[in-house]
């Protein structure tokens, strides 16, 4: 091989194609094409989970794919023109869920009057669809959340459970720290509402989208005199017989449509309360517990990061397996997070095999990661630095993720929230030389993903 040759496995060669692929996009989203007018914006089918399905399947996928994406575009619309099935819009419960005037308010062109809202602010990241593929996807770290898989990492509920609308609208009025995901001061509190009406939109839309495509994996579209059909809109005006089956299809939707709201109704019962803290033993601050542990008396506090120590290093919490005995990340680091196994594991497809990952990296998928664990030192925490935001971390475990729910009692898990804030290392102050800078929030760290 001479100097100007470069080698790149068929892997890493998709991988940079796609790379492209989402910059070129980016730029036509954001500047449209001047000679044949601006782009018109489509929900792009879940190709990644469709494949994966008529692999397990053994059959075509395009017929399946075809009726899925007309039963969505019915159900729910366009992204200009958004839209809820009128079983859902006619029933007192159901038509609480999601504002009509919020999803007018957010969706549509980012430039269009009282509109845009999704499209102006989040669309580069989450895309168009809320599949996490947006034009600059690809080239941060965390990837952006998936909406379409209807699981939120941080929140007020358990895992396997929805997130309350104020666990997404405080992730949208703060930001998430050390991501790209920042804090817009522009946005009202009527925009965020509007914004996060929009995301369980999306989210509803696509979980829809994924039990369509399993069930079409469970019918046979191969016999080419008689197919099996999922979704088949003209057989409403055919015989007794067709429009009897067409109605098994919309109940069938209808099923699917409301197990979903379901879920996001019921999340506010869901909701585990935070016991109240004694703010002289757990302070507000990580740097509060920095000043008590420095100083020479004693006090509740370093009794309380003494006993979270023990915690985080015993086996009852078992800290260190994954955070490393330092809370420097660097226990385990041969995981991964639900968004990859979602269409690896799931799906018997080796998260190491670079190989078996090309036909899906050119359907959509985003080059496979490892889930590094939180380095405390850094003083980073995703779902807010608050002491009640670091509780139901611990209480609840962090979905998608491989933290799971600590079985711990309340003060122990204080213990270890003074404990892990202890950890914290703060970059010297520039201006003052051996002193540390500001708010541990301030800092921003890319390379983990938890």
């Amino acid at each position: 091989m001479n100097k100007t040759q470069v080698c790149m496995s068929p892997f890493r060669i998709v991988a940079v194609k796609r790379l492209l692929g989402f910059a070129l996009l980016g730029l036509v989203l954001l500047c449209g094409c001047a000679e044949e007018g601006p782009v018109v914006a489509e929900f792009e089918p879940n190709w990644v989970f469709a494949y994966n399905v008529g692999q397990r399947s053994e059959q075509p996928m395009d017929l399946a794919m075809s009726q899925t994406q007309q039963a969505l575009q019915d159900l729910f619309g366009t992204p200009d023109e958004p839209k809820l099935p009128e079983f859902v819009s006619e029933d007192d419960e159901y038509a609480q869920l999601i504002s009509m005037d919020h999803l007018i308010k957010a969706s549509g062109p980012a430039d269009a009057s009282e509109r845009g809202l999704f499209r102006k602010h989040c669309v580069t990241c989450h895309g168009v669809t809320g599949n996490g593929r947006g034009p600059t996807a690809a080239l941060v770290d965390p990837y952006p959340r998936d909406f379409r898989l209807g699981r939120f990492k941080f929140k007020s509920t358990p895992i396997g459970t929805k997130p309350t609308k104020q666990d997404i609208s405080y992730l949208i009025q703060h930001g998430i720290t050390g991501t790209t995901m920042v804090k817009i001061p522009e946005l009202t509190d009527a925009d965020i509402d509007a914004l996060v009406d929009y995301v369980i939109y999306l989210s509803w839309r696509g979980e829809v989208e994924r039990s369509l495509l399993f069930e079409a994996g469970e019918l046979d579209f191969t016999d080419a005199e008689n197919p099996e059909s999922l979704y088949d809109p003209s057989l409403k005006n055919g015989s007794e017989e067709q429009q009897e089956l067409f109605a098994d299809q919309w109940d069938l939707l209808q099923e699917f449509v409301l197990d979903v709201a379901d879920n996001w109704l019921e999340a506010p019962d869901e909701v585990k309360d935070v016991p109240e803290r004694d703010a002289t033993v757990v302070p507000d601050t990580a740097e509060e517990v920095l000043a008590a542990m420095q100083s020479s008396e004693s006090s509740p506090v370093k009794e309380s990061v003494a006993r979270g120590k023990k915690l985080f290093l015993g086996e009852k919490a078992a800290c260190s397996k994954c955070h490393g005995k330092e809370g420097k990340g660097d226990g385990q680091t041969d995981d991964y997070d639900e968004w990859a196994k979602d269409w690896t594991k799931k799906f018997g497809v080796d998260p190491t095999d670079e190989e078996a990952h090309i036909p899906l990296i050119a359907r959509g998928a985003l080059p496979v990661r490892k889930a590094i664990p939180r380095n405390f030192s850094e003083g980073v925490f995703r779902g807010g630095s608050e002491p009640e935001q670091l509780y139901r971390r611990i209480s609840l475990g962090i979905e998608g993720s491989p933290m799971p729910a600590a079985e711990l009692e309340p003060q122990q898990i204080w213990d270890l929230i003074n404990f892990v804030r202890s950890l914290y290392v703060p970059e010297p102050d520039p201006d003052t030389p051996g002193q540390p800078s500001g708010a541990a929030g301030e800092k921003v760290a890319m390379s983990s993903s938890l």
